[in-house]
């Protein structure tokens, strides 16, 4: 059963659950463009502040591009299925070293399980609350890139592992702690790669490494653990589809480097998973007008959202 048949009606859940080819492809636009646009910043205006901008922006919409996976994941990024999965897999997914179809699989057992013992997500959420101190360490990691490297190194041990493996990749699905491996790393690779040299031929030979490598070995490692801590960080460990996972209020700026395309609406994608990205603000204000807010598990920024789980 849906969560969400429990606080809206099917009249009500009709309209928001509707998908749309065009809104899938303007935010496919929307993200590759909004890359282009701090990357042309940077060459207009090249100084230390355009070029730190523009690998905050360009990562922030790596995790663009896995939310919008996410989207294709649940059928929501494109009304038509043709489109919605090869956009899915190759303009999303591929180009951050993910599968769209070993990506769906795990995730569906998320929402299945939320928060109980067969959540595979659960082993992430159990580390919060936790110290500020560790916290810091872990934002320091990834920051700096040791958390990218080692995810990588992992991923590309994995792949190697599982190739050509059926048997072992159903086996293995249940222990993939990081959302975004690929089973076969080596179909991604072309597609990663092809971005980082084609930046290289657009621009300086080494545009692709410091605008494609390096945001997503750093910045894009530390949103996406943001993005998981305030999502279900430090939340109830229970079936309660209002408590055991949070929203976060975002402004401008905490969209533009941290939670783009309304991914910060998390509670309201669990009570109905298949509404697209785009509608979820619109659900909120729903259940907010039906005077459930109070029973709503939401943080005013994601400061508070931190403090929750220990940055205190």
């Amino acid at each position: 059963m849906t969560p969400g048949k429990s606080y809206m009606t099917t009249e009500e859940i009709r309209p928001l659950a509707e998908r749309s080819d065009p809104m899938g492809l303007w935010l496919l636009l929307h993200c590759w463009g909004t890359i282009a646009l701090a990357i042309t910043l940077f060459a207009l205006w090249s100084n230390v502040l355009t070029f730190l901008l523009a690998v905050m922006v360009i990562g922030s919409r790596q995790l663009g591009l896995a939310i919008l996976m996410h989207d294709a994941a649940h059928n929501a990024l494109f009304k038509t299925r043709a489109f919605n999965e090869f956009a899915g897999e190759w303009l999303c997914g591929r180009p951050i070293l993910a599968e769209l179809g070993t990506y769906r699989h795990y995730h569906l057992t998320h929402h299945r399980f939320t928060q109980t013992d067969k959540d595979p997500d659960l082993v992430l959420s159990l580390k919060f609350p936790t110290t500020k101190a560790s916290l810091k360490r872990k934002f320091t990691r990834d920051l700096t890139g040791q958390t990218g490297v080692k995810q990588l190194a992992a991923q590309i041990a994995m792949s190697v592992r599982l190739a050509g493996d059926d048997e072992a990749v159903k086996a293995a699905a249940s222990d993939f702690a990081q959302a975004f491996k690929a089973r076969d790393l080596w179909k991604s690779f072309p597609v990663f790669i092809g971005v980082i040299v084609l930046m290289g031929l657009i621009g300086s030979w080494w545009w692709g490494l410091a605008f494609w490598l390096l945001p997503f070995l750093t910045w894009f490692q530390f949103v996406l653990r943001v993005r998981n801590i305030a999502e279900h960080g430090a939340t109830e460990i229970s079936e309660n589809p209002m408590q055991n996972v949070r929203t976060t209020k975002a402004g401008p700026l905490a969209r533009l480097l941290v939670a783009p395309y309304w991914v910060n609406f998390h509670l309201e994608h669990h009570l109905v998973m298949h509404v697209p990205c785009w509608k979820l603000a619109n659900m909120h204000k729903l259940l907010v007008n039906k005077g459930l807010e109070s029973q709503m598990r939401i943080a005013d920024n994601y400061g508070q959202a931190l403090a929750e789980a220990g940055w205190r």
